[in-house]
């Protein structure tokens, strides 16, 4: 038998956690109307027949070019709009963090007054802009400019320099900022600063985020489609509306296929800069 000092002092404390994580999360489920009731076998045959409507996955040389086609579209969507976000977020995480502040490099870290005031408007705007989530920019920009990948590329940028100026500025403020000072009170600019005393120290970092959010856009733009915003999503959503789930099934895993290429892609080129 276990004596009292062999056993875990933690259980207790871990049990009261659980406890009290169970009942937080109890009124959340209540509030969601999450029924598991629809997955019991009551409605086993119902979900039997849709499932079995997944197979074959369509395969007509008509549809895998209008899948191809649609393929392009989304990858096309996520690039320019991961293109047009790094336009935005580049410069304003420049400005959103202190690292290139010639105060802090001359007076020991401390940034000025006028520093703080400019950096808060720039970084008040990107929290916006990742507020507000890309489907409801798809939604304003599909009545702004109508159907089509235009607004989806508008929803991907505007959502996605928020995010990635907000990460890009947290990065450069947590590399050592000594070389990036130590070239500032030399007389250097702060472009030549930011390039040789910071860009080789977060480098790899920043080119796997970036990669990484260029994944999360490419699901982005296939959601976007549901609302009209073109691509694998709008097409998805048409062969959902026609019932026609062997469409649906090859598009699924061309979507998974997209997103194994991402992963890889990251993974080389983490291993690259290594």
């Amino acid at each position: 038998m276990l004596n009292a000092d062999s056993r875990d002092p933690a259980a207790w404390p871990r049990l009261l956690l659980t406890i009290v994580a169970i009942a937080l999360l109890w009124p959340g489920i209540q509030l969601s109307e999450l029924n598991l009731g629809v997955l019991l076998p009551d409605s086993q045959n119902e979900m039997g027949r849709f499932v079995a409507q997944f197979w074959p996955p369509a395969h007509d040389e008509a549809f895998l070019q209008l899948l191809f086609k649609a393929t392009l579209q989304t990858l096309a969507i996520a690039t320019a709009g991961m293109a047009l976000a790094l336009l935005l977020a580049v410069p304003a995480s420049l400005l959103a963090s202190r690292a290139l502040s010639l105060s802090a490099a001359s007076r020991g870290g401390v940034p000025s007054r006028w520093g703080r005031l400019l950096r808060w408007p720039v970084r008040g705007v990107l929290i916006f802009l990742r507020s507000v989530p890309e489907i409801v920019w798809a939604l304003l920009f599909v009545r702004a400019v109508g159907l089509g990948p235009a607004a989806g590329v508008l929803a991907i940028a505007i959502t996605y320099s928020g995010m990635l100026g907000k990460v890009y500025a947290e990065i450069f403020e947590s590399t050592d900022q000594r070389p990036a000072h130590a070239l500032l009170q030399s007389g250097s600019g702060r472009l030549a600063s930011f390039a040789y005393g910071i860009l080789p120290n977060v480098g790899a970092e920043l080119l796997s985020y970036t990669v990484y959010r260029w994944e999360c856009a490419i699901r982005a733009s296939v959601v976007m489609g549901f609302v009209g915003a073109g691509g694998l999503g709008q097409q998805i959503d048409l062969s959902i509306r026609m019932f026609a789930g062997g469409e649906v099934a090859s598009i699924l895993l061309t979507f998974l296929l997209l997103v194994l290429a991402a992963d890889q892609l990251s993974r080389l080129l983490r291993w690259r800069l290594a």
